[in-house]
C-alpha cells in the first residue's frame, strides 16, 4: 500500500476544492448569521463536538474569544445525555460541529441547550441529519461523502466555516479577503515536504504534539491522528500546559512535534523548541526558527488566523505516509467506526 493510494490521503487532498466551494456557497448564510449575532450579541457562546469535531470546537473557542472577547466555553454533553440536565443558556448561542450529525449525545446536548434558551448554530456536513433538524440555523461543511474512517476534510471544512462565521459577524474584510485566498494557500500547504520528519515519527513509540492560542486545536487534531491511523501514542499539550509537569518526561531521544502560527505565541513556541531540543529531545517544528539541532518544516504564510488551517493541511499528508510506513491502513483504524453512537 502506498500512502498516495489510500482515502485519506486523497480526501485530504481535496479539501482546497472543498473549502473553496463551501465559502462561496455559505457567504449568504454566514452573513446572515453574523446580523443576527450583530443584533443580538451573544452573553456566551457555548461549543460542542466529540473527537477531530471537538479539536475543531477547540480551534472556534480561540478565534471566537480572541475575536470579540465573548466568553466560549466546551459543551459537555454527558450533563444532558447521561444526567439529563438543561443548562441556563438564555441569551447563549450553541455552536455544535460534527460530520454525520447523528452522535445520540450530541444531539441531545443540542436538544437540551435549546431548551434551556441557547440559539444552536450546527456546523454539520450531512445536511438533512438530527442535528441539523435541531439547529436554530445551518452552516454546511459541504465536504461530500467521506469514506476514510480518519476525518480530514471534514476538520478543515469546520475551521473554514467557523473562520468565515465570524469574519462576517466582526464584518472584517482583511480576514475575509484572506478567506478568499486560503484555497489557493491550502494547495501550497499540501505541496510541502513534511518527509524529513518522517523516520523520527515512524520509529516513535511515544510522542508530544504542542501548539498554543489558535494552533492548540490542530496539535490536538494531529496527536488524535497519530493515534488513529498510526498506532502512535501522541499526548497534545499547549506550550503553556506541557511546562506544568508533561514536561518532565522531554529526555533525550524524546519526540515533539510543534505547530506554530505566526502570532503573539510564536516567540513562546521557539524558545520551548529550543528547550527541548537542549534536553536532546527529538524536535520538529512547524512555523517559526529555532535552534540547529532541530528540524524545521516548511510552511505557507497567511493571515494566522487561517495559518492553522495550512498547518493541518500539510499535516495530513504526513499522517498519511506515517501510518502506512508504520503498517497501518488509515483509512480503517482498528475498533473505530465513521460514526461513534456515544449516549
Amino acid at each position: 500500500m502506498r500512502a498516495q493510494d489510500t482515502l485519506m490521503f486523497t480526501e485530504a487532498a481535496s479539501a482546497a476544492e472543498v473549502v473553496l466551494n463551501q465559502l462561496a456557497a455559505n457567504r449568504p448564510m454566514a452573513e446572515a448569521l453574523g446580523q443576527r449575532l450583530r443584533d443580538k450579541p451573544p452573553t456566551a457562546v457555548l461549543i460542542t463536538g466529540r473527537g477531530s469535531s471537538d479539536n475543531a470546537g477547540v480551534y472556534a473557542r480561540y478565534l471566537i474569544e480572541t475575536r470579540t472577547g465573548v466568553l466560549v466555553s466546551a459543551a459537555a454533553p454527558s450533563v444532558s445525555s447521561v444526567y439529563a440536565k438543561t443548562p441556563l443558556l438564555e441569551g447563549a448561542v450553541c455552536i455544535a460541529i460534527s460530520q454525520s450529525g447523528k452522535s445520540p449525545d450530541l444531539v441531545a446536548s443540542v436538544e437540551a441547550a435549546k431548551a434551556g434558551g441557547a440559539y444552536v448554530v450546527a456546523l454539520v456536513n450531512v445536511e438533512d441529519s438530527p442535528l441539523a433538524r435541531v439547529a436554530d440555523a445551518v452552516l454546511p461543511l459541504r465536504a461530500g461523502p467521506e469514506k476514510s474512517v480518519a476525518a480530514t476534510k471534514t476538520f478543515i471544512a469546520s475551521l473554514s466555516a467557523a473562520a468565515q462565521l465570524v469574519a462576517c459577524w466582526l464584518q472584517d474584510a482583511e480576514l475575509l479577503a484572506a478567506l478568499d485566498a486560503l484555497p489557493d494557500q491550502m494547495e501550497a500547504a499540501w505541496d510541502t515536504d513534511w518527509s524529513e520528519a518522517l523516520g523520527e515519527l515512524v520509529a516513535a513509540t511515544d510522542l508530544y504534539v504542542v501548539g498554543r492560542g489558535l494552533g492548540y486545536g490542530v496539535a490536538r487534531e494531529a496527536s488524535l491522528k497519530f493515534k488513529e491511523t498510526a498506532g502512535l501514542h501522541a499526548e497534545a499539550f499547549s506550550a503553556a500546559e506541557v511546562r506544568h509537569g508533561p514536561m518532565a518526561l522531554v529526555k533525550s531521544g524524546f519526540p515533539v512535534m510543534m505547530l506554530s502560527q505566526d502570532d503573539d505565541t510564536r516567540e513562546d513556541i521557539v524558545a520551548l523548541a529550543d528547550d527541548f531540543a537542549a534536553r536532546g529531545a527529538k524536535v520538529v517544528l512547524a512555523g517559526g526558527q529555532a535552534a540547529r539541532s532541530v528540524t524545521v518544516l516548511p510552511t505557507v504564510s497567511a493571515k494566522a488566523e487561517l495559518e492553522p488551517i495550512l498547518l493541518i493541511q500539510s499535516f495530513y499528508k504526513l499522517a498519511a505516509q506515517v501510518s502506512v510506513a508504520r503498517g497501518y491502513d488509515p483509512d480503517r483504524p482498528p475498533y473505530l467506526n465513521k460514526v461513534t453512537d456515544t449516549v
